[in-house]
Formats: structure tokens, sequence, C-alpha cells
């Protein structure tokens, strides 16, 4: 008869390497570093833009813009910190082409540079300024990087939550290379972020709101109505761009019954469900790096203020249409996330401001570093929408066994009314029944065969029984793919 021992050796081992696992926490993989500003500096990071001498510039709400030297040292002190410009009018975004920076302000894109080498900026010309404005407060415009062509993309908040008191307020507009404003897209709300895919397409995100029932990262295409009609006055002005004005929406329908019958009407790519992914979606990045930030090649990070984390979103094309699914991915950040920017070294960069909102970070202003340790997260990488249910792929192989019980998946859907009130709750509830559960060769992907998906709905997935080949949990277990198109 064998000894027991290597049978008690196994099993103390096993619980050992369990019981690491589940202790795993976001820090273990990707860390943030708090940069120290100067004293009596307030920096309210919305906007940053990394230069060609490996400095970073950014901008704060405030009106000014500074630059960080040597950004990616493990700490970054007051004394790397330096004045670029004052006075701005509450600059939002940067951008950087053919030696001039650009800062998207309130009331125009300005570019500027510095001409005498004392590292200020001593020349200020206005690039765009196609647009009105008006003393509301809730009149923010945030600007895009400069796409292949050389062209800028503005999305330019409505006056207040409901109304376009001023030209083309609800809009975003493209910024041609000689400086043209001509008009692009319809129907913005209250956007806190704008950038492009790992293909170039342009997004923004759109804040819960009249006509928002929650938050949402939204395409913009040129001639198309992403839904709150506060704006459409403007159309009188925009034929030349936009084609007919679309016809208004029904208040308290749902979005894809109106995107049936409103041709111009563009459905969100992905809807960050109310609370559960936090309150007010911000900054966008995409992860271009080739893998230097981990495993999530061309996702897009999403910052939150409110909850002051970073959101994960993957995409895919479905019927035409780009959708896709949003995954928790790092909190505890120290102020209330806006700004975001990925280096090409794999750094994300973080600016935060509660600017009397409130945040779950307790500073009144931060900006700070995440960066990936090298180890890999057990994570759902993707999940993809299929004719018959979804595909689920992970960032490490899986336990066979923790998988093919298709009681292991708690799967619901829900949608949001459309309508002119603020906000929605959860409407629509459904149920679906995952019927089959079946693992590749490789074990990182379940294929799941489910009945009853639901055009329009978040499908939420809670996912917390899976296990990777060393038993550890998935991470992030919650998953909220937007199914605005189905496979045919």
């Amino acid at each position: 008869m064998k000894s027991p021992l290597p049978i008690a050796i196994v099993a103390v081992l096993s619980v050992a390497t369990i019981t690491s696992a589940q202790s795993a926490k976001e820090s273990d993989y990707y860390t943030i570093t708090t940069f120290e500003t100067p004293v009596g500096e307030v920096i309210e990071a919305c906007g940053f833009q990394w230069m060609p001498d490996g400095s970073m510039a950014v901008c704060s709400r405030r009106g000014d813009i500074f630059r960080i030297a040597d950004p990616l040292a493990e700490t970054v002190g007051p004394d790397q910190f330096s004045f670029f410009a004052r006075g701005l009018h509450e600059p939002l975004s940067l951008a950087w082409r053919e030696g001039w920076l650009y800062a998207t302000q309130r009331c125009e894109v300005t570019r500027m540079r510095d001409e005498n080498g004392d590292g200020a900026a001593d020349v200020f010309e206005t690039v765009a300024d196609g647009w009105g404005v008006s003393t509301d407060y809730h009149e923010y415009a945030f600007g895009s990087k400069f796409d292949k062509d050389g062209n800028m993309a503005v999305t330019l908040c409505l006056t207040g939550s409901f109304n376009s008191d001023v030209p083309f307020r609800g809009w975003a507009m493209k910024i041609t290379p000689d400086g043209k404003t001509l008009p692009m897209t319809s129907g913005v709300r209250s956007p806190a972020g704008i950038a492009a895919d790992a293909q170039g397409r342009w997004y923004y995100t759109d804040n819960q709101g009249p006509w928002n029932g929650t938050c949402a990262l939204k395409p913009l295409r040129q001639g198309k109505f992403v839904g709150h009609p506060g704006g459409l006055k403007w159309y009188a002005d925009a034929e030349s761009t936009m084609g007919p004005k679309p016809v208004e929406p029904e208040s308290g329908s749902r979005l894809h019954i109106e995107a049936d019958r409103i041709a111009e009407l563009d459905m969100p790519t992905v809807l960050f469900p109310y609370n559960k992914m936090g309150k007010s979606a911000s900054g966008i990045a995409c992860d271009t790096t080739g893998g230097k930030f981990g495993p999530f090649q061309n996702q897009l990070f999403v910052a939150d203020q409110s909850a002051s984390t970073i959101m994960r979103v993957f995409l895919e094309e479905v019927d035409g249409h780009v959708q896709g699914v949003c995954f928790p991915f790092r909190s505890g950040f120290a102020s209330g996330n806006v700004g975001v920017e990925m280096t090409p070294d794999g750094s994300l960069f973080v600016g935060g401001t509660n600017r009397g909102w409130g945040s779950v970070g307790p500073r009144p202003f931060a900006i700070e570093r995440l960066d990936w340790t090298g180890k890999t997260p057990f994570e759902i990488l993707a999940i993809r929408l299929q004719p018959d249910g979804f595909e689920l792929e992970f960032t490490q192989p899986v336990d066979p066994g923790s998988v093919i019980d298709p009681a292991t998946y708690q799967l619901q859907t829900y949608t949001y009314e459309y309508r002119s009130q603020y906000g929605s709750p959860e409407v629509d509830h459904t149920q679906p029944t995952i019927r089959s559960a079946t693992v590749s060769e490789d074990r990182r992907k379940v294929r799941l065969v489910v009945d009853g998906l639901q055009r329009g709905h978040v499908h939420e997935f809670l996912c917390d029984k899976i296990k990777n080949a060393d038993g550890q949990p998935l991470l992030h277990p919650q998953a909220y793919y937007t199914a605005s198109y189905l496979v045919k």
C-alpha cells in the first residue's frame, strides 16, 4: 500500500493554491501611481497629450496646461511640472499635430506652440469656432485626436440637460485640416470623452439624463442622430453635410423600436448599466500598444467620474453595426476620473476631478498612472454574439469542470425606456435559458447555446463559479453585452 503522504501534500497544495487565488486583487495586475502636484496649483486634469520629447501635457478645466517631465518615473513630484499655458476657457482635451499642441476649449479649438524656447506657449491661433457658447455651465466641449486625414471631431454638450440655446449645442462637429467646422452627428446630450478605436472609428461617451436611460458609448458617424432631439433645430444650418432633419422620437418607446422607425438614429455601441458600472462615463483610450498593457489589445478603456473607475470594452461588428460588452477593470482611483491617455509604452494616464459633483475617490483632483505588472489576470477577454447564443473567450485556460454545466452561468436581460424624462430604470427584464456549454480544445473559449436572446437589451452575465486550471476564480465575473442587433 502506498503512503498517503503524497495525497495529503497534494490536498494541502490545492487548498493553498485556491486560497491564494481567491485573495487575488486588481492591484496584483495593475498598479496606480498617484502624482504629487505643485503646491497651490489646482490641476483638475481632463485631457492629456503624449509629447514628442517624452513629456506629458495635461490640461485642467480651470484653464491651465502643464507639462510633466519624465512622467513614467517610479514617482512623480512637483518639480516635474511646468506650466505651458494659462487663461484658457475650460480646456478639456488635447491633441498634437505637426509641431502644434491643440486644445479644445468651450468656445473654440486653439493651437499653440513655444517659439522662443522658454517652455511656455507664446503663439496662439484659433483653428475653429463654428458653434455657439452661452453662460450656461453645462456647455462642455471635448475634442478627439486627429484621424489619418488630419480631421478632428468635437462634441458639444447641450445648454443644460434638455435644450440647445446656441448653435450646434447637442452636436458633434468635424474640424477639417483647413479649419472648416462641419456638422457631423446630431443628438448628443452630455459628452465626457471622445476617441477612436483601433480601426479609426470615432466614439464618445454620453451620460444618463433625458433621452438617455443610462450612460453609453455611442458611435460618431457622418449624418447620424444619436438620440437627444434637443439640438434638432439646427438642421436648417446643416443640410449640406447632414441631409434632412430626422423625425422626432416618441418618448416612452425603446431605442431599437425607434431605430427601426427613424433611419438616421444610430443605436448605442455599449450601454453601461447605471450604478452597476458607474454613473458618469467619461474619457476613452484604445490599447494599440501591442500587448504592453496586458492581454487586451485593441480594446477600449473607459473612465467613470462618479465611481472613480476604469471600465474595459470589447467591440465587434454585428449586422454592419459595432456593438460590444463592458467589464469592470480597475477601481481605487483618487478622484473622479475624466481624462485618460494610453502612452506608446503601455501606461494609462488618468486625470480626475470631483468638480463639486462628488466621486468615490475622495480627492478634489488627481493625476495618476496605471501600469501593468506583467501578470495576466484571469478574466473574460471577450464575449461574441452568435446566432444562437454567445462565445466567451478567457485570458487563461479554464477548468472544464467549472464551465460545462449551464447552471454555472447567471444570465438576465433588460433595457431602458427611451424617454424625455431624466434617466430610466431597468425595464423589460427577461431570463434567457442556457441550453448547453461547450469548451474549445484549447480550453480558452466556451460556446453557450441560449434561448431567448433579446435585441436592444443588455445581456448581464454573472460567472462567479468559473475557475482556471489552477482553481482561480475570475477577477471580475460580471459582464454586460449590449445586443443592439442580433446575428442573422
